[in-house]
C-alpha cells in the first residue's frame, strides 16, 4: 500500500442516543468527539441515528404511521375522469 493514501483504521465507538446502545468497532470514520469508554480508554465517538437497537426490523416494534384514508385521498386526488 502507498503511505498516505488511505484514512487511519482505529478504534471507534457508535453511539445511538436514541436507543441508549453503544458499541466498539473499527472504523476509519472522522470525527472530533471523544468519549470514554468502559475500558477505562478514550475513543473517538460517531452517533448514529439508528442502529440495530433502534430500527423497527431488529426490535419487531413497527412505527405505526397514521394513514387513514391515505389511499382513498390519492384516488379522489387523482381520479381520472369516467369516459
Amino acid at each position: 500500500m502507498k503511505k498516505d493514501t488511505h484514512p487511519a483504521y482505529r478504534p471507534v465507538v457508535f453511539r445511538d442516543r436514541g436507543a441508549g446502545y453503544a458499541f466498539l468497532t473499527r472504523s476509519t470514520a472522522q470525527t472530533e468527539q471523544t468519549v470514554e469508554w468502559e475500558d477505562g480508554q478514550t475513543y473517538p465517538v460517531v452517533d448514529v441515528d439508528v442502529s440495530s437497537a433502534s430500527h423497527p426490523f431488529y426490535t419487531g416494534k413497527a412505527r405505526n404511521i397514521d394513514s387513514t384514508g391515505a389511499v382513498e385521498k390519492f384516488n379522489r386526488r387523482y381520479k381520472r375522469p369516467e369516459s
